[in-house]
């Protein structure tokens, strides 16, 4: 029994430790109604928030809009935010919470209850797939009003057909795929909180849209992708996947 308990303390701690290794992602997506309600989440996330974050050691903020959000109906702001360990997010959500530099920031930390600076604030909590996957800043070039950042989600059954398309992607070497064929993966992750589920999102970044195009053609071509999709163990892995085509705004870090 002793050793039945050592062992079990044992996999904990490696598992622990494990989870300790891999990056965790917040993505904050602000949902709008206007370009007033947009204007002044900007103005919080350009002043205040990301300053905050840079101070607390925190860099690569990501903010980004979706392409043609002047007209949506939902307009929307996502903010993606690394944390090296729920420690550090634990810890920088209790600081920022209580930073006094907001106060003075009357459009949006200390709006009226009847005059708010968004419809909603939704936050999905992402852990990287493997501890040797870390979030990277593309290296593009072009300007960014024409970049395109590619968040993908595939949403699956239930939690072990989840995992199936997950070791498709890690074991399988999809990420290895698209590496190679150059698609400048920002992160690679599985959605571990959040309102669909289960689910595993990744980013993705091209100069443009005619480069996005022609990159999704080659992969669809490739003779690796098709011998991995092709395969029995991987077939029926994925029940909806969404797709959200999406530039930098100018104070985002990349």
């Amino acid at each position: 029994m002793l050793s039945l308990l050592v062992m079990a303390l044992l996999t904990l701690q490696v598992t622990v430790a494990a989870a300790a290794d891999k990056e965790l992602y917040q993505l904050r997506i602000y949902h709008l109604k206007d370009k007033q309600q947009e204007e002044r989440v900007d103005a919080f996330l350009k002043e205040a928030y990301l300053p905050a974050l840079h101070k607390l050691g925190l860099q690569k903020i990501g903010v980004f809009k979706p392409i043609g959000n002047d007209t949506a109906v939902d307009r929307r702001i996502m903010v993606l935010v690394p944390f090296k360990s729920y420690s550090q997010l634990l810890s920088v959500t209790d600081r920022l919470e209580q930073d006094k530099s907001f106060e003075s920031n009357s459009q949006y930390w200390t709006a009226a209850y009847n005059n708010p600076p968004y419809t909603r604030l939704e936050v999905v909590q992402i852990q990287s797939m493997s501890d040797k996957l870390q979030l990277q800043e593309p290296p593009l070039k072009g300007p960014r009003a024409e970049r395109v950042y590619e968040l993908r989600s595939y949403e699956s059954s239930n939690e072990k057909i989840h995992m199936n398309k997950v070791q498709m992607f890690v074991q399988g070497n999809e990420i290895g795929l698209f590496k190679r064929l150059g698609f400048n993966g920002v992160f690679y992750g599985r959605v571990i909180a959040g309102s669909h589920m289960p689910n595993l999102m990744y980013m993705t970044s091209f100069e443009n849209k005619a480069a996005r195009d022609e990159h999704w053609k080659t992969f669809g071509s490739d003779p690796e992708w098709k011998k991995l999709s092709a395969l029995p163990e991987y077939q029926n892995n994925v029940s909806k996947n969404q797709q959200m085509f999406l530039y930098p705004v100018a104070y985002s870090d990349y």
